[in-house]
């Protein structure tokens, strides 16, 4: 997690990309227009008042998406081609956004001329914003009297290791004055350097230091009103994410394996019931065809509900298109012995419960369309760990199991569009599921649903 500091220059840093690009677009529709009389340009454009609603679009997900790209990490260490090639993306994912507004919501779109304008215009604003932020930054770093003046507090091995630890970027904004050794220094030295270079910030490398000894120097730091940072090494995980919140009024250190609340995970949620809620309108009228051919042919109800593991394990009921027979749940003990799949999960290739319209539902996923409603009541998500029934899921063993059930359940996921059914081992489904939990971000997310889309139209890996 970053310091409060740099998540607060990174806010800016998005604010102003985001306000740049606008500028961009304005000035891009602006020579538009002024080159009107031009030869190359054959066709008048409306006021700039036609295409507003795209700077609703440009100003907030621009910096999302530039972010996705990496645009904002590790700028010190960044080539210009780097730079480049992350613009590039963005401008690509952006265009697609926007196409997909203008074509869902039926908006206006400028002419083409207009989007190369901007792209390059916004190009040249994010990448002279870029080198001014990283000559100020490097100006701030040479100057002793702008960087931040820090005391280590901790033995000397522990100290060196920290500081070898830090990015470049963030060891340049230090002005180390002093190391004090709580082990063999007393609290005394602590607020007599204090008091010398007037320190902000007391950072704890605390590895092998004893914690009692360490309260000392901590409370020193409390009463001098310096803030002390504890670095806490002295826990360590293997796959999970130590930070730092508030419970009560008191301090904690919280270990997560699973995505923390941000507005990342917040944009994903609201995302999820928009689209969600488009889905249903739009595909109402094969909602209908669907009920109409599911009556036809067999006998029992249109849609399958099933009680699913949703996140940590809550039930919620899960609704598809029937594809089976009314009492293939019965049926399933009978042909356990054919099951495909290790674990506790059953699957079947040429599964004789299968109904005739069923296997044409399955192989076209149409099946899955009734979950949009579990997405839009929030109980599932666009992309997720997908959800078992709860009699399996009472079958897990291992914690590794227990563990995919700690993100919402989705309509695809990494197991969805590696081909499914050539997945035959519920461990290496699991494998996939927590490879997406440990590694999730919006891009994640966007990439598995792009793929997903031809897998469905081809039909690979369902059957």
């Amino acid at each position: 997690m970053l310091g409060r500091r740099q998540e607060i220059h990174l806010q800016f840093q998005q604010i102003a990309d985001g306000l740049l690009m606008s500028l961009a677009f304005w000035l891009a529709h602006t020579l538009r227009i002024i080159g009107s009389d031009w030869p190359m340009f054959n066709k008048p454009i409306g006021p700039f008042s036609d295409f507003q609603w795209l700077l609703f679009v440009i100003m907030p997900f621009g910096p999302i998406i530039l972010e996705m790209q990496g645009f904002y990490a590790h700028p010190l260490q960044k080539t210009l081609i780097r730079s480049l090639q992350q613009l590039a993306r963005t401008a690509f994912w952006l265009g697609l956004l926007i196409a997909a507004c203008a074509y869902f919501l039926r908006l206006d779109v400028p002419s083409r001329a207009v989007m190369p304008i901007f792209i390059g215009i916004a190009g040249i604003f994010l990448l002279l914003r870029e080198r001014a932020s990283i000559t100020r930054f490097k100006r701030k770093a040479h100057a002793e009297s702008l960087r931040e003046r820090v005391i280590f507090v901790g033995s000397p091995g522990d100290v060196a290791d920290l500081q070898r630890s830090l990015p470049p970027e963030l060891r340049m904004e230090f002005a180390t004055v002093a190391e004090i050794d709580p082990g063999t220094q007393p609290v005394g030295d602590l607020v007599r350097v204090l008091h010398e270079h007037g320190v902000g910030r007391a950072i704890f490398a605390s590895n092998h230091a004893d914690l009692s000894r360490l309260q000392e120097f901590i409370t020193a730091c409390e009463v001098e009103g310096v803030e002390a940072w504890l670095m806490a090494d002295f826990i360590r995980t293997t796959i999970a994410r130590p930070d730092f919140d508030v419970l009560g009024g008191r301090p904690v250190l919280v270990i997560r394996t699973t995505p923390a609340l941000t507005w990342a995970l917040l944009i994903k949620d609201l995302v999820d019931r928009l689209v969600a809620l488009l889905a249903l309108v739009v595909f109402a009228p094969v909602f209908i065809v669907i009920a109409i051919l599911i009556k036809a042919t067999s006998p029992g109800p249109i849609f399958f509900r099933q009680a699913r593991g949703g996140l940590h394990g809550r039930p919620f009921t899960m609704y598809k298109f029937r594809t089976m027979v009314t009492d293939a749940e019965m049926q399933q003990e009978e042909l356990q012995k054919f099951n495909q799949m290790s674990g506790p999960v059953f699957k079947m290739e040429k599964d004789p419960r299968i109904t005739s319209i069923g296997k044409l539902l399955r192989k076209t996923s149409l099946d899955e369309l009734p979950q949009f409603w579990n997405v839009f009541r929030g109980e599932m998500s666009l992309v997720g760990p997908r959800p078992l029934p709860l009699y399996e899921v009472e079958k897990f063993e291992t914690p590794a199991q227990r563990r995919r059930l700690s993100m919402k359940p989705g309509l695809t996921c990494l197991w969805q569009v590696s081909g499914r059914n050539e997945v035959k081992s519920f461990e290496q489904w699991v494998r996939l599921d927590l490879e997406y939990i440990d590694n999730w971000s919006l891009w994640l997310d966007l990439r598995i649903l792009l793929r997903t889309v031809p897998a469905v139209f081809a039909g690979i890996g369902a059957k």
